[in-house]
């Protein structure tokens, strides 16, 4: 008898969920914070932005198809107690120009003023035919998503590292201000 296998989205959804769930539950655990990961802000002001590009992408299972130039530019707003409002235009796994906003929160790790893990969740626009169904619960051409990264910040400067589900690494660079 052959065991049958899990379609290959089903695996990349359960594989983003167990690494979601993890980031969630350990970050405020190592950053030590007095304050609920899902405490939000009294106010909405905003602190501060980031603006960040695209450096390196690599696809874990390798297709012609795909582009690994993203090209993106993100900007995202600061606001207290590390919630961010963030957006991204880009040219997704296949070349189509996408669009991608979210919501996210960042813990500091091990008491550092530098190294960070961040979870954004949001929506993603732009697998459109013949990929359309790359990306999974693409309705209406419009997917939810949830990005984990770990970061890294000095001054001005802002580094990351953003997991695509288990489909794609993204290394992004830009500037905090």
């Amino acid at each position: 008898m052959q065991r049958a296998t899990q379609p290959k989205w089903r695996r990349s959804i359960t594989y983003g969920v167990l690494i979601c769930l993890l980031m969630i539950t350990a970050t405020p655990a190592l950053a030590g914070e007095g304050d609920s990961w899902y405490s939000l802000p009294e106010k909405w002001g905003i602190e501060g932005w980031n603006l960040q590009t695209s450096l390196y992408t690599k696809h874990f299972d390798p297709d012609p198809d795909h582009n690994n130039n993203q090209k993106l530019i993100g900007v995202e707003a600061r606001f207290e107690k590390n919630w961010v409002i963030g957006g991204a235009v880009f040219d997704n796994s296949f070349g189509q120009n996408s669009q991608l906003i979210y919501m996210g929160k960042y813990w500091y790790l091990f008491g550092s003023k530098h190294w960070y893990g961040k979870v954004m969740a949001g929506l993603l626009h732009g697998y459109k035919e013949p990929y359309e169904d790359k990306i999974p619960f693409n309705g209406a051409g419009i997917a939810p998503v949830i990005v984990p990264s770990l970061g890294f910040k000095y001054k001005w400067f802002i580094i990351e590292g953003n997991l695509g589900g288990v489909s794609t690494f993204t290394v992004t660079a830009g500037v905090t201000f």
